[in-house]
């Protein structure tokens, strides 16, 4: 399979701890493929909120894709909040292996009988910008979405943290969508 069929996603420490093999295969498959290296050329966007646009102009594929990043995190937080694998927001902004990962992860913590409180935080920069692909990079702050017991009390002592995630979003059929999604170790960033 390629990585764009197994695109790698998390979406918190709690969840890469929990899915931590999958990670390492999907990253030794990430590694095979090849790797999108920095571009000392890319350009970061001016820091705010980016909304999407419905327009098709050229250069309008960074703000598309990153308001389809941004959404794709507000429809994991809402999913979270019951850990709602069969959400049907999920493929709104997410596709392929991303997808898949994002429904494990909330498969476990239905299992786990966890949920999560709260909503990352995300500021993604743009790393590369072709008609159809964006790459981004992100500092996810993930210090106000915490997973709980059901009986409210917090799962563990850890407060979360801040980590590196590179994304990437590609257009489709169904518009822009995050297909590719790394997470690096809290304290990346």
């Amino acid at each position: 399979m390629s990585s764009g069929e197994w695109g790698i996603v998390a979406f918190s420490e709690r969840v890469r701890r929990q899915i931590h093999g999958v990670f390492a295969a999907a990253t030794a498959l990430a590694l095979m493929s090849g790797c999108t290296a920095d571009r000392p050329d890319a350009k970061p966007l001016p820091e705010g909120t980016v909304e999407a646009s419905a327009s098709r102009e050229p250069g309008a594929e960074p703000m598309e894709a990153l308001a389809a990043y941004r959404a794709m995190w507000r429809d994991l937080s809402v999913a979270s909040e019951t850990s709602d694998a069969s959400s049907p927001v999920l493929d709104d902004h997410a596709t392929g292996g991303a997808l898949q990962l994002m429904k494990y992860g909330l498969r476990k913590a239905k299992r786990e009988k966890v949920v999560s409180k709260g909503t990352p935080r995300v500021d993604p920069k743009v790393i590369r910008a072709a008609k159809r692909e964006v790459v981004l990079r992100d500092c996810v702050d993930d210090r106000h979405w915490l997973q709980y017991k059901l009986n409210g009390e917090l799962k563990n002592s850890l407060p979360g943290g801040h980590f590196r995630a590179d994304a990437t979003v590609r257009h489709g059929e169904g518009g822009w969508k995050v297909a590719d999604l790394f997470m690096h170790e809290t304290g990346s960033c």
